[in-house]
């Protein structure tokens, strides 16, 4: 998992969540906005894996585009290129990766862990996929349960069917794109994962999530760590 901020991209291609019209899909994606000129980078989450036996990332920021703007969404990496250095700081394990392969529930080719079968004794971080209808929160404290990890930092992407904010506050947008900005799993098991969301009309939200009730949409990528 890499975390990056600052710098620069130019040019720049990004999607926001959409409604199907396939039927096929719960959620899909709108038509790409390629974005000339600099646009500067506020954050961005990454997901680092295999496709095909070649790297590849999942991506989704948070940035200011040329006229200022302030926008959100999924990164088009193939369609990007940085213009001006970035900070990048990531973390990665020695015994288990991420793999993008076809996924049956949701006809979506995506990430899942792979390798981590193979480690002995307790880990110190692990990586996940949490699957539709799952409450993000209640998964992250039943990961760490499962596998012995008190308190922790939590990374990640994916997507929620809407959500619902600790002020109070109630996004109905059924398809979303999502990074954690800040995410800890205290040593009673309490999760608290504070997020930017960018719904399907571009509007971004940002706050901390109540937990159970905010379910995955598509997926969600995390990575865990053991404080």
């Amino acid at each position: 998992m890499v975390e990056i901020e600052g710098g620069a991209l130019g040019p720049f291609t990004y999607v926001l969540p959409a409604a199907s019209s396939d039927g096929k899909h719960a959620a899909y994606y709108s038509q790409p906005h390629v974005i000339e000129g600099l646009t500067r980078i506020e954050r961005a989450s990454v997901s680092v894996g295999l496709r095909e036996d070649s790297p590849f990332i999942h991506c989704h920021g948070v940035w200011i585009e040329p006229d200022g703007s302030r926008r959100a969404g999924h990164m088009m990496p193939f369609e990007t290129v940085i213009a001006e250095p970035v900070t990048a700081r990531a973390w990665g394990l020695t015994d288990a990766n991420f793999l993008a392969e076809p996924d049956s529930e949701t006809n979506f080719t995506l990430f899942h862990p792979v390798g981590a079968e193979e480690a002995k004794g307790k880990p110190s971080a692990v990586l996940a996929r949490v699957r539709p209808n799952e409450d993000i929160c209640e998964a992250v404290e039943t990961l760490c349960r499962r596998h012995g990890i008190g308190s922790a930092t939590v990374r990640g992407i994916g997507s929620l069917v809407g959500a619902e904010f600790g002020d109070g506050r109630i996004v109905g947008s059924h398809a979303s794109e999502i990074l954690i900005t800040r995410g800890h799993v205290q040593a009673d098991g309490a999760v608290t994962l504070e997020i930017a969301m960018v719904d399907m009309a571009g509007v971004i939200h940002e706050g901390r999530l109540i937990p159970g009730r905010n379910s995955v949409c598509v997926t969600f990528e995390i990575h865990v760590e053991e404080a």
